[in-house]
Formats: C-alpha cells, structure tokens, sequence
C-alpha cells in the first residue's frame, strides 16, 4: 500500500460515522463532499508524525458543491448559521456540523471579510482561498480519496507552516492571518517558511484593524499550547505584540530583553489554563506612568482585550500578589492576612504562578520557598482559617440582637474589627468570645 493509501484509510477510519452519514446522503442526491479544516489537517500530521502531537477533539466541517437551500432540502435539521457565507449547520445525533458551499472570495477592504463571496465548481478552487498549505488540504470519504494541491503533506511533514499561494496577498485578505501564524507555530509546533515569515511585517497595516476579540482568541488559543511561547516570540519579533500590548516588556524592542524571557518562560511553567497563563504573561507589564501598579496595567491591557470580566478580575488578583515575600510569610499571623487577601478561590492560582516564575528564574532556592509555602497555605486553609468577615461565627444579626446595635456602618466596622482579631487569634471565633469582644469594642459591656 502507498503512504498515500495509507493515509486515505487512515482518515476514512477516524471519521465520525455521523460524518459518513452526511456525505452518503449528499452524494445519493447528486453532490459531491469533502472533509476540509483542522481535522484533516491533525489527523494527518498524528499519522505522518510519529511521537508527535496527538489529534485533539475538534469540529468536522464539510465542503460541498450542493448550494445551501440544497443542503437545507436535505436534512431535517439544518441552522443557517453563515448562510450568507454559503455555510450551514447540519444536526445530526445532536451535533452540528458545518456544512459550506465550494466558494471563491473577492475583496477585502476591512482586512478582515471579503466583500463578496461566489460559488465556485471545483474543491481546488475552494481550496486556493484558503490560509496555509496545511489547512487546504481536503479528503474525500466516497471515494476515499486525498486532495492536496498545495503540498500541504509535504509541508506537515517538514513541519512547516506556508501560505498558499502568495503570502503577501493572504495576509492582506485577512490581517487575523499573521496573528494565526504565530498560533500555529505554538499549537502545531511548527516553522515559519522563509517567505510567508517575510510578508508577516509588511502586512501589519491589515493586523491593525483586527478587532480585539478575534485577537483574545487566538491569543487563548495559543497559550492553550504546550509551550506558548513560541507564539508569543514570532509576535514580538514581527511587530504585533508592539500594537497590541506595548506594555509587555520588550514588546517594542527586537534587542535581546530579560524580563521577556523571564516571562515567557513563566508562561511556559504554567498549567495549560488560559486565564492563568494570561495573568503569568502579564506579571511584569509597565505603564508610561512608572507609578501605576502592575495589577492596573495588567487590568488595561485585559479590557483592551475585551477579556470576560472573570477572567480579567482573576488575572488582576493574581498580578497584584506576583512577587511573594516568601520569608514574611513564614510567620503564620502574616500568612493568615496574606490568605485573606488574596481570597479561597485565588491561592491556588497565586500559588501556581510563584511556583512558574521560580522555574523561570531557575532559582531552586525560591522554589523550594513556594514549595514550603504552599504546604504551609493548604494546611491552613483545610484547617479552616477564617478568610472573610461572612466566615465568622457570628454575623450582623447576631451582633443586633445580643448588642441591640442597628443595621449601618458602625455595624459592618465592628465586624470588621472582630475579623482583625480572628486573623491574629483564631481560637477567638467562637460565639461566645466573639460576642463579649463584640460587646468590648461597642462600649455596651
């Protein structure tokens, strides 16, 4: 059998048999349908790689000369989701699957859609329109048969990533492409060829007017990746991190930077969440304004992102703790204030990473101090260490009743000063003592 019949068998066994389906159904009407995206395209590079990256779950979409009313007359369940665009959403087992129409593109004046979309005949012609060479590649289940026309194979398996065609022109298309180049060089592991890297610079005009959330996820995209940084490098080197995050450092330098690779190997360090990676890449961010805090910055750039407002209060928190004086922390009044502030569902995430930046700095002595302060925190959190007023043993109600106080400032300032004794002296949370300190502090005992 030839590598290529290989590959055909292959593909045609790992396809999903929903996605079988659709194609018979299609072909029994007369159309043609291919497989077409990134599940071709990591199904082939997990085959043609041995040891290298596994396939990951993804979404199996279709190419097809039918014309979407066509689709539409063909299935019982059928979302026009980009029926403009000639792409549809076919229901099957209860999962959707795109399904587009064989198109060629003309036009793109906002760098971003083309302004008018045609169909076209012929899968080559589909193909042509796309962004590299390994993600035009295209398998036909019926007839078990690969389409490559652009040396997609040739270039998985040299591990290069290549624009089709002129990389010039398909940058101007899209100014998102640059932005997936480097993505693509993280997730896939891969290199930049020599002359799409080349057009990356002059093609930023068309990156400037990406908007700020297609940027947010392919930036979560990559550093999804096993080692992000290898994105966020070609992104400084060529120019995108400098209009979409000066404030990294280095961000508008090309010159060798430490706290670049300080930061990019803390980045590397941690888990594979997005959230936490973000907030480790902008651990040492700066402002023109020398005096603004790191967290603020880091707040500015998050909300030029348009990153969620979860997200962005959990990468603030833990920016605003990014160097722990581990040495303070070893007295254990400090260590309970220091938990409070940071919050329960934050210490982990503070935690993993100071843990990240030892490992980024290479300092055996610093990790074993977050090694020794994480025991440490766990330990008095599963104790149960009060870390907010609400986990006192008595609340405002209690202090109405027992003091005949009322509702009001006062009344949360008393809590307040009651939760300042328990951070120094647990065993004083007990309803009782925390009343009679209560009845102190009002003057009413």
């Amino acid at each position: 059998m030839s590598p290529i019949s290989e590959l055909e068998e292959h593909l045609a066994g790992v396809i999903p048999r929903p996605v079988h389906t659709l194609c018979n159904v299609l072909h029994d009407a007369g159309f043609r349908a291919w497989i077409v995206g990134g599940c071709v395209r990591d199904t082939l590079r997990e085959r043609l790689i041995p040891g290298g990256l596994p396939r990951e779950a993804g979404d199996w979409d279709l190419a097809t000369d039918a014309r979407p009313e066509q689709v539409q007359a063909l299935f019982k369940r059928v979302v026009p989701t980009g029926i403009d665009h000639g792409t549809v959403t076919v229901v099957l087992g209860g999962i959707g699957f795109e399904v587009t129409t064989l198109r060629g593109e003309a036009g793109y004046s906002d760098g971003r859609r083309p302004d008018s979309v045609f169909y076209v005949e012929e899968i080559e012609e589909d193909l042509a329109r796309r962004d590299f060479t390994i993600n035009a590649i295209a398998f036909e289940p019926r007839a078990g048969k690969l389409l490559d026309p652009f040396g997609g194979l040739a270039d998985l398996t040299a591990g290069l990533l290549r624009a089709v065609g002129d990389p010039a022109e398909r940058f101007a298309e899209d100014g998102l492409r640059v932005l997936r180049a480097a993505r693509f060089v993280a997730t896939l592991r891969v290199e930049l060829e020599p002359m799409t890297e080349r057009a990356i610079e002059p093609s930023l005009a068309s990156y400037r007017r990406v908007s700020q959330e297609r940027i947010r996820d392919e930036w979560y995209k990559t550093l999804g990746a096993e080692q992000p940084s290898r994105g966020f490098r070609v992104m400084r080197c060529h120019g995108l991190l400098a209009i979409t995050a000066p404030e990294l450092p280095g961000a508008s330098s090309r010159e060798p930077h430490p706290a670049w690779e300080r930061t990019l190997a803390r980045v590397d360090a941690c888990a594979r969440d997005p959230a936490l990676r973000l907030a480790a890449l902008l651990s040492e961010v700066s402002a023109p304004q020398p005096t603004q805090p790191a967290a603020a910055v880091a707040d500015t750039v998050a909300r030029r992102l348009r990153v969620s407002n979860a997200d962005r209060e959990r990468v603030t928190a833990i920016v605003r703790q990014h160097g722990i004086d581990t040495s303070a922390l070893r007295d254990d009044r400090v260590l309970r204030r220091w938990l409070a502030a940071i919050g329960r569902d934050r210490v982990e995430d503070v935690l993993g990473v100071a843990r990240a930046d030892a490992v980024a700095k290479r300092s055996s002595a610093e990790l074993d101090a977050v090694a020794e302060l994480t025991l440490r925190a766990r330990t008095a959190l599963a104790a149960g260490t009060v870390l907010s007023v609400r986990e006192l043993c008595i609340g405002g109600r209690d202090l109405m009743d027992e003091l005949g106080l009322t509702a009001g400032p006062a009344l949360g300032q008393l809590l307040g000063r009651l939760f300042d004794l328990v951070l120094d002296r647990p065993e004083l949370n007990t309803r009782d003592a925390l009343l009679e300190r209560a009845k102190e502090l009002a003057g009413t005992g």
